[in-house]
């Protein structure tokens, strides 16, 4: 008789939801809200219609799985976004502050206020990687 082994793969404990009240629900409302809102600004709104010219609900999607595994860990996002933003040769410091001033309102409209703080922070944390990546790339070598 051959023994049979059973593996119990255990949970990673860092890699647990931020806060148990947010769920996938929560993130597609406030991911749909949110690029409503900047397909309306004035500010943002050229530069995601340029970026996405037909149909948003790819984009929304990449967005949902994004936040998914920002927020609860669960590993859905499988996407490369500082190339993506990098080859966005007109985005200035000035939209990140806008887009996350949107993310704020949008948040703090969706969210209770301890988990709109969540995901403002983390949505900081996000812009401050982006701009470093787009605007402080290292200086070339000088060859002597």
């Amino acid at each position: 008789m051959t023994e049979t082994t059973s593996i119990r793969i255990l949970p990673n404990p860092r890699r647990r939801p931020l806060h148990p009240a947010i769920d996938e629900a929560m993130i597609e409302q406030l991911v749909r809200a949110f690029y409503a809102q900047i397909r309306k600004d004035p500010m943002l709104a050229p530069i995601f219609a340029k970026a996405i010219p037909g149909d948003w609900e790819p984009h929304l999607q990449t967005m949902m799985a994004f936040w998914s595994s920002v927020m609860l860990m669960s590993g859905r996002y499988k996407g490369q976004p500082v190339p993506k933003h990098q080859a966005l040769t007109t985005v200035q410091h000035e939209h990140f502050d806008r887009w996350l001033a949107l993310f704020d309102q949008t948040a703090r409209e969706i969210c209770p206020p301890n988990i709109a703080d969540l995901f403002q922070d983390r949505a900081t944390q996000i812009a401050d990687s982006l701009k470093r990546a787009m605007f402080e790339r290292p200086a070339a070598e000088t060859v002597t």
